[in-house]
């Protein structure tokens, strides 16, 4: 079995050796070299050539965002960025995944993180799975220009202008490479879109609300975080908070969201299954599905269970678009899907179908 070889990337010496020491135990990765800083890891890039590089966002000399633009230009590759918890790392974060990391680990406390052993599972996973990904796809970043106008997001649970007859709705599901594809997909949908869009992106507590702000300066709808309680409005979209499950539930002719910290579903919350399995228990309305881009099978569950009302059309993202094809895999293989559609010609079809 051949080994995927990884190039650590932090200021932190033991921070090196912790998450050295972490990857060498699983059998399936060799750690081929360390670097102190984007500088360093430009040239241990060219001598060692590894396949998937773990990379702090915040070193002296070259920090990880000009480091990680560096080695998407010249030598691109997978790389799993490592994030503080604050809300600029989480911008930063963010900012990496539009210039190319392939996913990020959050660290559980500070920069340098004694407790990392917290997270050890998660480091494993997410650097075997960057091994895993369409690299092609990450060499060049989604360009889209970024609207002046951004609007205020506001949130009433007492709509003064509700929508009296939803009777649409469309909702999204996606995990690795997410965050990119939403990015593409959201800005093609117009202002006055006749129905709601929710979206459940794997993404830990914090980050999904910096998402929905900087896909709202992208988009002509409203994207926001999604709130407990509040009702559904046409033209906007819903992204479930991280940490917590999502559901839609029908009150009187409007829908509404619950927000909850039900029980983990497929290693997810939220989980693109509990959004789907919501939808289907309402009656008398259409719904489109999306699932895009990620690791594993959420959503395929929930699939099965929208199909059952006979008022769903389901979409999936094409292998040749998908940085990872797991989860539009799994979801064309219950033989339920009704398009298999490339990234850029998703929102085309939705907007078909309207």
């Amino acid at each position: 079995m051949t080994k995927i070889n990884v190039l650590i990337v932090d200021d932190s010496a033991f921070m090196r050796k912790l998450i050295s020491n972490f990857l060498q135990e699983d059998s399936r990765i060799n750690v081929i070299g360390t670097a102190r800083n984007g500088i360093d890891a430009l040239n241990k890039i060219e001598i060692l050539n590894p396949d998937v590089i773990t990379m702090d966002v915040e070193m002296p000399e070259m920090n990880g965002i000009e480091a990680l633009q560096r080695i998407m230009n010249k030598h691109p590759r997978p790389v799993v960025m490592l994030s503080s918890t604050t809300i600029e790392g989480t911008d930063k974060t963010l900012l990496a995944i539009q210039n190319g990391a392939v996913d990020f680990i959050q660290k559980p406390s500070g920069p340098i993180s004694i407790n990392l052993h917290l997270i050890k599972n998660e480091i494993v996973t997410k650097v075997l799975n960057a091994g895993k990904v369409n690299v092609t796809l990450l060499k060049s970043p989604i360009k889209i220009q970024e609207k002046s106008n951004t609007r205020i997001v506001e949130c009433s649970k007492i709509d003064l202008e509700p929508n009296k007859n939803m009777n649409k709705i469309v909702c999204i599901g996606a995990s690795t490479g997410g965050p990119r594809a939403l990015q593409q997909v959201l800005p093609q949908f117009p202002k006055n879109y006749s129905a709601p869009i929710v979206i459940v992106q794997h993404m830990p507590a914090g980050f999904t609300k910096s998402l929905a702000n900087r896909l709202n300066g992208l988009c002509n709808i409203t994207v926001k975080e999604a709130e407990d309680g509040e009702m559904l409005k046409a033209g906007t979209a819903y992204i479930a908070p991280g940490g917590y499950h999502m559901k839609i539930k029908k009150i009187g002719t409007m829908l509404a969201v619950n927000i909850d910290e039900s029980e983990i579903r497929n290693g997810h919350r939220p989980s693109v299954d509990v959004l789907f399995e919501s939808i289907s228990e309402i009656k008398g309305i259409q719904t489109i599905s999306i699932i895009m881009t990620g690791m594993g099978t959420d959503g395929s569950s929930g699939l099965i269970k929208l199909k059952q009302t006979g008022q769903v059309v389901s979409i999936a993202e094409s292998k040749e678009t998908s940085i990872v094809f797991g989860m539009p895999k799994a979801a064309i293989e219950t033989n339920l899907v009704d398009k298999v559609e490339n990234l850029e010609d998703i929102a085309r079809t939705v907007l078909s179908l309207s």
